[in-house]
């Protein structure tokens, strides 16, 4: 597996000192409400794992399962796989994600969870990839800003290989080159 891998973009020590700074931020900014974590499924569960672990007020977790990615290309097509179990009516919410690429998963999430009731819906991500953005929008707390390659580790995903690397790396061209000729 570590044979695939270009070059380690973010460590694993940088990640956890990154979920401590946010966690803290997060802390502060909703120390009178309890905000519910929305984990998007697969890739922020590594994310979501150590964030929480440095938000030190009352919150709960959901998860759901959003998909739009095949191979190293965004579809398009944004499909819920799982919706949340609970009601997020009047709730804060913060979308806990792995990474905001082109922004339309991320824009149609927050639409739905508003049009569930949330009263407010903030953004955490671990990785931000501007240069790949499509629509506007912006997350409220990024862990890194990164270029525009392709990633894996930490969670994020080629064709479902690399998500238990405890980095962010840079996946070898020549492990997707074929699947974008």
């Amino acid at each position: 597996m570590l044979e695939n891998i270009k070059k380690v973009l973010v460590s694993q020590e940088a990640i956890i000192e990154r979920s401590k700074e946010i966690g803290a931020q997060i802390s502060k900014d909703y120390a009178d409400k309890m905000p519910v974590l929305v984990a998007l499924l697969k890739g922020s569960v590594p994310f979501a794992a150590e964030l929480m672990k440095y938000i030190d007020i009352d919150m709960e977790i959901e998860f759901m399962d959003v998909s739009s990615y095949e191979g190293t290309k965004s579809t398009g097509e944004i499909k819920i796989i799982k919706d949340l179990d609970r009601s997020i009516k009047d709730c804060d919410v913060i979308i806990v994600e792995d990474i905001v690429d082109t922004g339309k998963t991320l824009k149609t999430v927050k639409e739905l969870l508003y049009s569930k009731g949330a009263k407010d819906v903030k953004v955490a991500t671990l990785l931000d990839k501007k240069y790949g953005r499509v629509v506007d929008i912006e997350a409220d707390y990024v862990g890194f800003d990164i270029p525009d390659e392709f990633v894996v580790g930490y969670g994020l995903d080629f064709n479902q290989k690399f998500r238990n690397l405890p980095f962010v790396g840079v996946l070898k061209e020549e492990c997707y080159r074929s699947e974008n000729e």
